[in-house]
């Protein structure tokens, strides 16, 4: 029976979705994170009749026919890019992007990669770093001796120094903009990489081309919506469910013709 392996892709569509939202639950605490969404679409189908073909007993056009269908399949997970809440550090590293761009780091393979977590550090050699330890292009150092350092809405960084009244320039954070943002590829640890599906990055100063500004003393929360989570949570597990009461349902109508005697 054909009903036994169509369930059987409705299960594992199911699974796929409580996956990605459990996904979702865990970084529901993640700066910068972004929901994701499983997506499922219907397999090919059978057409035992089909519509339109003349009925060969009495000459009449079929106005539906029969099509029989043959189950889902996973689609894609896609991304749901929003802005999260912005939570208070006071931190003079931390930076939230009010926008829809991204930071540059560098990876130790020296390919470039793209954040949302403005958690921002300092390298022993004053250098700007994430909490991982890669430099954020372009890379700016701060000297031992800077009092204190300030960061404004369009990148520019200042340092102030305890001998100078005048705050001196040590250089500007630019922002990544991409052309489709959901096609980048995740590699962990807030980190996304080019893609053909994304595009190339437009790099420019925060404020200009759409990619947003920089906000100094602030991290961007996740966007997972817990209350959400769970009800969606709750729909995949009675979805999966129901696949198997089908599963088992097939199963007992073939034990049944086993028995006709």
């Amino acid at each position: 029976m054909r009903a036994l392996k169509i369930a059987a892709t409705g299960m594992t569509a199911q699974q796929l979705r409580v996956e990605t939202i459990s996904n979702n639950l865990a970084n529901m605490n993640t700066t910068g994170y972004n929901a994701r969404r499983a997506e499922f679409a219907d397999l090919h189908y059978q057409q035992m009749a089909r519509a339109g073909t003349v009925n060969a007993a009495d000459g009449t056009v079929l106005p539906t026919g029969i099509q029989l269908g043959l189950g889902v399949r996973p689609a894609a997970v896609s991304v749901h890019l929003a802005q999260g809440a912005l939570s208070a550090t006071g931190s003079d590293l931390d930076l939230a992007i009010e926008g829809r761009g991204y930071l540059e780091v560098t990876l130790p393979n020296g390919q470039s990669a793209y954040t949302r977590d403005g958690s921002l550090k300092r390298s022993a050699e004053g250098l700007v770093v994430t909490s991982d330890g890669y430099p954020v292009a372009p890379e700016i150092t701060i000297p031992n001796d800077a009092r204190s350092i300030s960061i404004n809405a369009s990148g520019q960084v200042f340092a102030y120094f305890d001998d100078a009244a005048e705050a001196q320039l040590l250089g500007e954070f630019t922002l990544a903009g991409f052309a489709n943002a959901k096609g980048l590829e995740a590699i962990g640890g807030n980190l996304f990489k080019e893609s053909e599906a994304s595009g190339a990055p437009v790099i420019g100063s925060p404020g200009g081309e759409g990619l947003g500004t920089l906000r100094q003393g602030y991290l961007e929360d996740s966007s997972v919506d817990a209350v959400r989570e769970v009800t969606e949570l709750i729909e995949a597990q009675r979805g999966y469910e129901m696949n198997a009461k089908v599963i088992s349902a097939v199963d007992q109508m073939m034990g049944a013709t086993t028995q006709v005697r």
